[in-house]
């Protein structure tokens, strides 16, 4: 799948914020195994959902820290591999792929309890 993610049209159906937030988090964390499994490059990653427009839908619309902090190590996923060894990059990937699935589900677990 080569198609880009918008998350304002993705999200806009949610009728509350926990809601919106939860399905990104199930969406991330989607975009995540298939990072760790090989199925998605990093690169592939940025373009369908960690680009520019999803940041901003982000800051502007869902407003929450965690998930701003996914979307920026997201974006940053591909500086890994211009700026250290293949053996360092690759360590450092799994390393952020991890700490991104975590906060995908202390949000999961943030709206289990609030719900």
């Amino acid at each position: 799948m080569k198609q880009r993610i918008d998350l304002d049209t993705l999200l806009s159906q949610p009728t509350n914020q926990n809601q919106r937030i939860a399905s990104f988090a199930l969406l991330a964390l989607g975009i995540i195994e298939s990072l760790v499994g090989g199925a998605m490059t990093a690169s592939g990653a940025v373009e369908m959902l960690f680009h520019g427009d999803n940041c901003l839908f982000v800051r502007k619309h869902l407003r929450n820290k965690v998930v701003d902090e996914i979307m920026s190590r997201g974006v940053q996923l591909t500086d890994v591999f211009d700026t250290l060894s293949a053996e360092e990059a690759q360590r450092e990937f799994q390393r952020e792929l991890a700490a991104m699935r975590l906060l995908c589900l202390k949000l999961l677990g943030d709206k289990q309890r609030a719900a």
